[in-house]
C-alpha cells in the first residue's frame, strides 16, 4: 500500500486539501466542478492497483508451458508421468491425451507383465532307416552285398564324409552295409556321444556299394562289413583330419574301445596314431592315419 499525491485517504479529508492547479498568467480561474458520490480513497485505489498487478500475473502464468512430471526410473531413464497443458479459453490445466512423439517410452511399457514361456525345444527327429535283411557274400575285399540296409547321411551322432572327393556329405549309394553292421555303427556312436555330451558328433566315411563289389578308393568294403571311421579332430572340425597333429587321442581311443566292445573282428589304425588294444585285432596299417578301419565279422 502507498500512498500519492492528489489521493484521499480519509473520507473525513476535504476535497480542497488537494493541490491546486495554478492558472494561467493572466487567465480566469474556472471553479471546480462538484462530484457527485463518495469521494475515491488511497485505499481504494491501492486495492485496485494490486488487484491489477495479480491478474498481469496470472495472466503471464497462464501463456507458459507447463514443464512434464518426469519420474527417475533406474540411474537414467526417465519415465514421463503427467504432461499438462492448458486449454484454450479456459483457466483450468487438463492431462494430454497422448505421449508427444519426441518421447522415448510409454507409461504402458512398465506395466507389471508375466514373463513369457520359453519354447521348449523340440528334440530333433532320429533319421528315418529302411531296415533289410541282408546276406554278405564272400569276404571283404573280394565278395557282394544283397539287400543291405542305407547309414542316413547324417544323424545326430554323426556325419558322412566323400573320400573321393573330400566333401560332406557322402553319397547314399557308398552307405549301404550289412544290418548287424549299420546297428554296432548306431549303437557304438550313440554311447560314445552319451557318455561325452561335448564332443564333436562322429565323422563316418565309406561302407559299401548298394550290391557290394569293388570300390573305388578301396579294396575291401565289398560285402557291407567294413566301415571306415575318421578320428575326432581337436579343433572339433567335422572332416577329415589332414595330419595326425590334428587328432585327439583320448577321444580317439575311447572310440576304438567302443567299437571293440560291440564286436569289432580287427580294427586298421595308422602307425603314428599311438593307439592300442589286443594284438592280432588292432592292427598298425599304413594310410590309415586320419581314419580307423573297423570290420566286422561275417553273421552267422
Amino acid at each position: 500500500m502507498s500512498w500519492r499525491s492528489g489521493e484521499v485517504w480519509l473520507d473525513t479529508d476535504l476535497l480542497w486539501s488537494r493541490d491546486q492547479t495554478l492558472a494561467p498568467a493572466g487567465g480566469v480561474v474556472l471553479p471546480e466542478l462538484p462530484r457527485f458520490g463518495p469521494a475515491e480513497t488511497g485505499l481504494d485505489a491501492s486495492r485496485r492497483r494490486r488487484l491489477a498487478r495479480e491478474a498481469a500475473r496470472k495472466r503471464r502464468l497462464a501463456t507458459r508451458t507447463v514443464p512434464a512430471v518426469a519420474l527417475v526410473v533406474g540411474s537414467a531413464t526417465m519415465l514421463p508421468i503427467g504432461l499438462l497443458r492448458h486449454r484454450s479459453g479456459a483457466q483450468e490445466l487438463s492431462p494430454l491425451l497422448s505421449d508427444p512423439p519426441s518421447l522415448t517410452f510409454r507409461a504402458s511399457d512398465f506395466q507389471f507383465r508375466l514373463p513369457e514361456p520359453e519354447p521348449v525345444a523340440q528334440a530333433p527327429e532320429p533319421p528315418r532307416i529302411e531296415w533289410r535283411h541282408a546276406t554278405s557274400l564272400g569276404i571283404q575285399y573280394g565278395g557282394r552285398l544283397v539287400d543291405g540296409t542305407q547309414l542316413p547321411l547324417e544323424g545326430p551322432d554323426w556325419v558322412t564324409w566323400n573320400p573321393a572327393t573330400d566333401s560332406s556329405p557322402n553319397l547314399p549309394r557308398r552307405l549301404y552295409g550289412h544290418e548287424r553292421t549299420i546297428r554296432a555303427i548306431l549303437s557304438v556312436l550313440a554311447g560314445y556321444r552319451a557318455a561325452y555330451p561335448n564332443a564333436p558328433r562322429v565323422v563316418v566315411g565309406d561302407i559299401s556299394f548298394r550290391d557290394g563289389g569293388p570300390m573305388d578308393q578301396h579294396v575291401s568294403h565289398q560285402n557291407g562289413l567294413d566301415v571306415d571311421v575318421y578320428y575326432p579332430r581337436l579343433d572339433r572340425h567335422l572332416s577329415a583330419p589332414l595330419s595326425t597333429g590334428q587328432v585327439d587321442r583320448r577321444l580317439s581311443q575311447e572310440l576304438l574301445d567302443r567299437f571293440l566292445a560291440a564286436g569289432a573282428r580287427i580294427v586298421f589304425v595308422g602307425y603314428s596314431t599311438g593307439l592300442r588294444g589286443p594284438g592280432g585285432v588292432v592292427v598298425p596299417y599304413p594310410s590309415h592315419e586320419n581314419h580307423m578301419h573297423v570290420r566286422f565279422a561275417t553273421p552267422g
